[in-house]
């Protein structure tokens, strides 16, 4: 017998952007934009609409209900890749899970037939994935029937207190609720609200052909599909390959030179698997199923693919410590995400093979990045442009470069922004810069640098290496009719 799960997620991108620490807390109003002219609110929040926002308000009529209001863009591929990432969490209920495609996409379909015994019954396994996407920080509701259009309507308009529909019992359960529950477009429903239709139960009772010389067909074949007339497959998220390593234990790990001891044995395994695909991770997560139902789980990354065992338990060696064991750990997990192409490496007579594959500035980054963030640590490389300001740019520390620096002599610090000073003769005998006045001794140039035109025209640009008396050098231009500017210092 066939049961399916839909799982509502109706705050899913405001809740997404609060995980990430990028949203207010719950009690602030706040709502996400749509992208384009009409400026709609395509998301809101608990307190945004408990004030009777709504996704679709125009922003000044919000505003002028609520001016209090927050609002940030949305990001409807962010929200896709987190619904994809839940979907790949639901697989320790079912194989057979996928996001959601109805608009506004804000669900999850998991095909649980012949799974609910092992979690204790049909509303156990509801009641353990609305409180699993809890502890992930996202407001669920979810309903289980025999097909999914009846699961679906169910968790979105049926009673909360009773999520399961029992076998056969779509049709009656259905009639009372609205039309949009066959997951109709609004102009349908409001087409049929206009005739005095409005629900489920009211279009059962009309004639079918007449009702699609009217309407079309995707009235009667939803309603068709919600009652199990009408067959509707799910198509699963094609799920890659699954690299994880786990062990469970006989009795569960308290003590954290325990869980140590088991992690290094389950990296190893690990790492092997990923030497014989060819592979090195960039992120390892360490998931703990403990006795109390939670899962627990700190993650360290790398700044280039890995899969040496040695650097891996130096970083988790930090990491470990913040994972509480709580009444007991039953279950460990290792998941290795980010995975590239990692060669071989020879190695080297006078060091262990394993760092070959990290050296001194790998593990600095490493280590560096696990504490403060990988996104806050780069490295310069060259970028294809004439201009000094825009010849660099800052790159992750592993990321491949193409190209060389510019030729000519730059200088080790340049500015951000092209400082004006006042200058003495052309080439400049002296200049004032940030109220001290600077006698040049020697000047070399000149070196002539026109603007991009194709991004914003401007004067060409004439540079000079000057020297002061006092040893110092700097780097200053001419712009035209603009005046001169210092724009680097030499060491």
């Amino acid at each position: 017998m066939k049961r399916v799960v839909s799982v509502w997620l109706p705050r899913l991108p405001v809740e997404r952007l609060r995980r990430a620490g990028a949203a207010p807390p719950d009690e602030v109003p706040f709502a996400l934009v749509a992208a384009g002219p009409r400026r709609a609110l395509s998301a809101v929040g608990a307190a945004a609409a408990r004030a009777g926002l709504r996704p679709g308000l125009v922003v000044a009529d919000a505003r002028a209900m609520l001016p209090g209001l927050r609002l940030a863009p949305a990001d409807p591929a962010a929200d896709a890749a987190e619904r994809d990432r839940l979907a790949g969490w639901c697989d320790s209920f079912t194989p057979w899970a996928a996001p959601d495609p109805t608009p506004p996409g804000d669900g999850l379909w998991l095909d649980v037939s012949g799974c609910a015994d092992l979690f204790g019954g049909e509303a156990e396994l509801l009641a353990a994935l609305v409180a699993g996407l809890a502890a992930e920080g996202y407001s669920a509701r979810a309903a289980l029937a025999d097909t999914p259009g009846a699961a679906w309507a169910w968790a979105r308009f049926g009673d909360p207190a009773a999520p399961c529909l029992p076998p056969g019992g779509q049709r009656a359960a259905l009639a009372p609720l609205p039309l949009a529950a066959l997951r109709l477009d609004p102009d349908t429903v409001a087409a049929l609200a206009r005739l005095g239709l409005r629900r489920i139960g009211d279009l059962v009772a009309l004639p079918r052909a007449g009702l699609v010389a009217r309407f079309g067909p995707e009235p009667v074949r939803r309603l068709d599909q919600a009652f199990g007339s009408l067959p509707e497959p799910l198509s699963p998220r094609r799920a890659a390959p699954d690299r994880r390593v786990g062990a469970r234990f006989a009795e569960p790990l308290g003590r954290p030179e325990d869980l140590a001891e088991a992690v290094r044995r389950l990296l190893e395994r690990l790492c092997r698997r990923l030497e014989a695909d060819g592979l090195g991770l960039r992120q390892l997560t360490v998931t703990a199923w403990r006795v109390d139902g939670t899962r627990p789980a700190v993650a360290v990354g790398t700044g280039r693919p890995t899969r040496a065992p040695g650097p891996l338990r130096r970083l988790l060696a930090e990491a470990l410590p913040r994972l509480d064991p709580g009444f007991g750990i039953e279950a460990v997990i290792l998941t290795p995400d980010g995975l590239a192409p990692l060669d071989p490496a020879q190695s080297a007579l006078d060091r262990p093979p394993e760092e070959t594959c990290t050296d001194a500035l790998g593990r600095l980054v490493d280590a560096l990045g696990n504490r403060f963030g990988f996104d806050r640590i780069a490295r310069p490389a060259p970028r294809p442009s004439h201009l000094p300001e825009r010849a660099v740019a800052a790159v992750a520390p592993a990321a491949a470069v193409a190209g060389g620096w510019p030729s000519g002599r730059r200088p080790v610090r340049l500015l951000a922004r092209p400082e004006p000073v006042e200058v003495v003769g052309s080439p400049p005998a002296a200049f004032r810069w940030r109220r001290r006045t600077h006698r040049l001794a020697r000047a070399e140039g000149v070196e002539r640098i026109a603007d991009e035109w194709w991004r914003r025209p401007g004067p060409a640009r004439d540079y000079y290496l000057v020297e002061d008396e006092g040893g110092a050098r700097f780097w200053l231009f001419q712009a035209g009719e603009r005046g001169w500017y210092l724009h680097g210092l030499f060491p």
